[in-house]
């Protein structure tokens, strides 16, 4: 297979740049480099880009790369800390200019499109070396391109509804099961200072298609087709935008055209809204912000067409790491990445956010020193909620395998701007979703493979 691509046509932050790489021969052939051997001395400089902006796992990860340079007297490793969209922008800007790390953290949509550009390495050895069948063999694959791996799952969560116990019990509501139910729900909660839901659609994100992504897999279908093209005009499809652009006049602050995700978490952590879509970082927001609800929240299973509709997990995330094909110490990358699994310390690393972060790799869930935490104690039921919709969910784009197109759909935020467009300018849905589709199937085509 090979992947040719326009960079500057998909990625208009490098303008005037033209750049054809991808899953090229030299790429798809090229075989592992050596783990380093128990007892190596080892020796270089390397970066480490990560997006842990919270202050817990961050101490964590500079505590782990302090003491591996303790061990190994010749590293010096370098952290840099950037919150995701920036880390999106910094990489890809990267790439032009040659200011690539050693190993970085990434999104699954990252992989594919960082794959499709020919700038990781595999890491199928250091896999191998942590021992492969600890991880979910969908979390491996997820980065995997004609049998190599090129990420590693860090630590795992899954998209689930969170509510607001208190609100319901004083209103004499229940925690709703269809998407209906949730309409009428947050429309009587929005009141007395409080949002029922608030509906993200800020262009530097990918929030509004998270939301669109969220109704339309829980009817079955996908944003995109089998044959990787985009499904926004769709009876479904055009059903959930509607949806949502009614969600938002009647139930959202009108801020929230503009919201990132932080933004949207912020009024939940702040109580300001009675629902919620996220995962178990919810927890964190809430105790660092509104201590006195942390009693009244909780997480349960996303809404339905129907309620009798079979449970179904529709967006997981397995956060990943990657080596990147420009550096020049792999080995010392991937010795310190391995590292991160030692038991006690990736433990300490999962509680850093407890319920927030579950295991990547498996058994870790059923140690007392995991288990033991109040946090993870206290939100047993959240914790069980969001396991299960992990079991079944899966990255958004990715119902037909991991691809370019889902990166696009997802990293483009052209569905933010379509709804933007409806909610400000009025737009048609329909008008503005082949307008939508349009672009983004623009993109897709500017993708040969041959």
């Amino acid at each position: 297979m090979k992947l040719k691509r326009l960079f500057s046509a998909l990625l208009p932050i490098i303008a005037g740049v033209s750049v054809l790489a991808g899953c090229n021969d030299k790429n798809t052939t090229q075989t592992n480099t050596t783990m380093p051997k128990e007892g190596q001395e080892l020796a270089g400089n390397i970066t480490f880009w990560h997006s842990f902006t919270q202050g817990p796992r961050l101490e964590v990860i500079q505590q782990a790369a302090k003491e591996f340079e303790q061990k190994h007297p010749k590293v010096k490793i370098k952290i840099e800390t950037f919150s995701w969209n920036d880390f999106y922008t910094k990489w890809t800007t990267g790439l032009s200019s040659g200011n690539v790390p050693d190993m970085s953290t990434a999104l699954p949509n990252h992989v594919i499109e960082m794959i499709n550009f020919g700038a990781l390495q595999p890491i199928g050895d250091l896999i191998d070396s942590i021992g492969r069948d600890k991880f979910a063999e969908g979390a491996i694959n997820e980065g995997t391109v004609n049998g190599q791996n090129y990420s590693i799952p860090l630590y795992s969560h899954a998209q689930v509804m969170w509510v607001r116990k208190d609100l319901l019990v004083a209103n004499n509501l229940s925690v709703p099961k269809t998407w209906d139910e949730l309409y009428h729900t947050a429309k009587a909660l929005t009141k007395d200072g409080v949002y029922g839901l608030s509906v993200p659609m800020g262009s530097n994100d990918l929030m509004a298609t998270r939301f669109l992504n969220l109704y339309v897999r829980s009817a079955g279908e996908s944003l995109l087709t089998k044959d990787l093209k985009v499904n926004l005009t769709s009876p479904i499809v055009q059903e959930g935008i509607k949806y949502w652009v009614k969600m938002y006049k009647e139930t959202s602050p009108k801020d929230a055209v503009n919201y990132n995700v932080l933004q949207q978490a912020t009024l939940y952590y702040q109580g300001k809204t009675a629902f919620d879509f996220n995962s178990g970082f919810q927890i964190g927001g809430v105790r660092a912000n509104s201590p006195q609800l942390l009693e009244q929240i909780d997480a349960y299973p996303l809404p339905k067409m129907k309620a009798d509709d079979p449970e179904v997990g529709i967006e997981r995330s397995n956060i990943p790491m990657v080596v990147w094909k420009a550096s020049k110490h792999p080995d010392v990358a991937k010795a310190f990445m391995k590292t991160l699994y030692d038991k006690d310390k990736y433990i300490q690393f999962l509680k850093s956010v407890p319920v927030g972060m579950l295991p990547a790799i498996k058994g870790i869930s059923d140690e007392v020193a995991y288990k033991e935490d109040p946090v993870v104690q206290q939100f047993s039921h959240a914790e069980k909620v969001i396991s299960d919709a992990l079991e079944k969910g899966i990255a958004i784009g990715y119902e037909h395998g991991p691809s370019v197109q889902a990166g696009i759909l997802t990293n483009q935020h052209v569905i933010e701007k379509m709804f933007q467009d409806i909610v400000v300018n009025g737009t048609d849905p329909m008008v503005a979703a082949q307008k939508a589709e349009k672009e983004l199937n623009t993109l897709f085509e500017a993708i040969v493979v041959q």
